[in-house]
């Protein structure tokens, strides 16, 4: 059965989209509240965490992907400029660095304006293309930070499409 075909006759809240994808995926969740959810999402690299928030005053679904990272210190200056260079390559979505949460984050809003709806099929498109992201880029932070590589030639890794699975 495709994911869609549950949902084709019911108004269904985003945040219960997700819990049935997270189901179907045999993802770990944990639904925060009405509007949030968070899950584990187990990459080729990390487990990532990822999260999705509902504000019906906006319409918009909020997805955050995350995973830990301590960069050394002095590091800084290298990690955004690999974080410009990610993005510039970024269609949807765009990594950021929260320094106080010791956090990479790819985060993407999609507008649900004048009362759309997300199908099962956009948002697991929109989880999986998260997860598929930082694994692509993965790669390149550890080298650019650990490895003492510039960003043009951690950036090389990332060229090719990251393959596993989300």
């Amino acid at each position: 059965m495709a994911l869609s075909e549950h949902y084709l006759e019911e108004d269904v809240h985003p945040i219960d989209l997700v819990e049935h994808l997270a189901e179907h995926h045999d993802w770990e969740f944990d639904r925060i509240g009405d509007d949030q959810i968070s899950m584990a999402v187990e990459g080729q690299w990390r487990t990532y965490s990822v999260t999705l928030a509902w504000s019906g005053y906006d319409e918009t679904l909020r997805m955050i992907c995350t995973f830990e990272m301590d960069p050394p210190e002095g590091k800084e200056p290298q990690l955004y400029e690999l974080l410009n260079k990610m993005n510039d390559q970024c269609w949807a979505g765009a990594f950021t660095y929260w320094a106080e949460q010791k956090l990479m984050v790819y985060r993407y809003g999609l507008v649900l304006a004048g009362g759309q709806i997300a199908g099962p099929e956009q948002v697991d498109t929109l989880i999986n293309a998260a997860v598929l992201s930082a694994e692509r880029y993965y790669p390149a932070i550890q080298l650019a930070i650990w490895g003492g590589r510039s960003a043009e030639d951690a950036m090389q890794v990332a060229i090719a499409e990251a393959y596993g699975r989300a």
